[in-house]
């Protein structure tokens, strides 16, 4: 049977965290769980745009509770601000979304290549910064969202920060597939630690959202604009599917910490949320073990997990 958002069982009580929030696949996750009762906050770049998408939302979800942070991936300093301003009791799912893609070359504030910082590096010092939030809540989740495109990867670990050269599609690429690593092994690390909490990657498929055409890529000229524009209408599915992996990853109950949730179709491009367990990112842990230690240098975030499970009666 095909799952659809219909099937997301009451959100009443859940303390949310979607990054990236104000338009795409972010929004439209954000929007369902809020319209299922969850407490949503819209972790936004621009205090502009994310304020209209959250004017957007109460409109939308009449009552929904949700309220708007600032937090920026591509600076360290912003993303520690929003962890320590953190003021509620705990936190019950972070939808790590926001991301950049096939961008011209830039570095970020702390001088990490754009996709690679935005996508792997904010996206681990975030999380880990949270921890101590999400171990708090009596049954945490973080989903991250890789993409379909992290399969034709070569992963470089001398080239991760464009440390040689740079091609815009195999950094993209090559940074969802960083974020297919780190879901895993906070999985296998928290696991170690005995604890409850599980850690999911989605791939959306091809989808329409403004990560080819906002951001730095708004730069490229007016004929990418219009082509982009083109090619998103023609061959990419409407933003609610796309958003279809990530709310099955956040909202299904009995699913396993660990999960990749991808589309059903050929190549994950379209089609229905399922599991996909033959990933070689998945069985691969030993540079998945190296992607960690190398992002604990390079963020200087260190993970909350205790290093020995706890005693249990």
């Amino acid at each position: 049977m095909n799952w659809t958002p219909e099937a997301i069982p009451d959100q009443s009580g859940r303390l949310v965290v979607v990054t990236g929030a104000n338009s795409g696949i972010g929004y439209a996750t954000a929007r369902e769980l809020a319209h299922r009762g969850a407490h949503v906050v819209l972790a936004c770049r621009s205090h502009e745009r994310g304020r209209d998408a959250v004017e957007r939302l109460r409109t939308e979800v009449p009552g929904a509770r949700t309220e708007l942070r600032m937090l920026d991936l591509a600076d360290l300093e912003s993303i520690r601000g929003f962890a320590e301003g953190w003021d509620h009791d705990r936190l019950d799912l972070l939808v790590n979304n926001a991301g950049v893609a096939m961008v011209p070359f830039s570095r970020t504030v702390d001088g990490f290549e754009s996709q690679f910082g935005i996508n792997h590096l904010g996206t681990f010092a975030l999380t880990g910064l949270l921890m101590p939030h999400l171990l708090a809540a009596a049954d945490p989740r973080v989903v991250t969202v890789s993409s379909e495109g992290q399969r034709f990867a070569r992963f470089d670990m001398a080239n991760l920060n464009a440390e040689r050269r740079y091609r815009a599609a195999f950094a993209y690429v090559q940074s969802k597939r960083a974020n297919l690593y780190f879901a895993v092994e906070l999985q296998r690390r928290a696991d170690a630690a005995g604890l409850r909490l599980r850690s999911m990657a989605v791939a959306p498929g091809l989808t329409r959202s403004n990560v080819l055409t906002g951001g730095a890529n708004g730069a490229r000229g007016r004929a990418y604009g219009i082509l982009t524009t083109l090619l998103l209408r023609i061959a990419f599915r409407p933003t609610p599917d796309g958003a279809k992996t990530s709310l099955y990853a956040s909202t299904v109950p009995d699913l396993p910490g660990g999960s990749y949730v991808a589309p059903d179709g050929p190549f994950q491009l379209r089609g229905e949320p399922a599991l996909r367990d033959r990933e070689r990112a998945i069985q691969d842990s030993a540079t998945a073990h190296r992607l960690w230690v190398l992002s604990e240098q390079l963020t200087g975030v260190h993970y909350a997990l205790p290093t020995e499970p706890p005693t249990r009666k």
